[in-house]
């Protein structure tokens, strides 16, 4: 796999689309600290670390849904293993005019863009999300 952030993120997508409760997706740091801000932000229920049949450890999302829509509208990846895309605090993007978050991973964690601008530290945008 080239790309763990970008496979997260479309398991995601697809069960939502699909209206699944849950997902599960391989374990790695960054994949958790990716969902601890979604988490910080209120996309996800939340997340348990747990095993598969082989005993390989994963993370099981609950994802979150309002009125049967899901709350994560709009979920893409910005910075890919093929074209990394850097900023500094004063150029982090905001999405939707603020209404959604950027997921940036900076020297000090990985971060929604708001903490981001306020720890006045720039870094890797890993993804967006509305």
């Amino acid at each position: 796999m080239n790309d763990p952030i970008g496979d997260m993120l479309t398991r995601i997508r697809n069960a939502q689309m699909r209206g699944k409760t849950g997902v599960s997706t391989p374990a790695s740091k960054l994949r958790a600290w990716v969902l601890d801000v979604l988490v910080d932000e209120g996309y996800i229920r939340g997340y348990e670390k747990g095993t598969d049949a082989n005993g390989h450890p994963t993370l099981e999302i609950e994802l979150k849904y309002f009125d049967g829509t899901p709350v994560i509208r709009e979920l893409k990846r910005v910075s890919t293993p093929g074209r990394r895309v850097y900023m500094g605090s004063k150029d982090i993007p905001q999405v939707r005019q603020g209404l959604g978050v950027s997921i940036v991973s900076t020297s000090k964690g990985v971060m929604s863009d708001a903490n981001a601008r306020a720890a006045n530290v720039g870094g890797e945008v890993l993804c967006t999300v509305f």
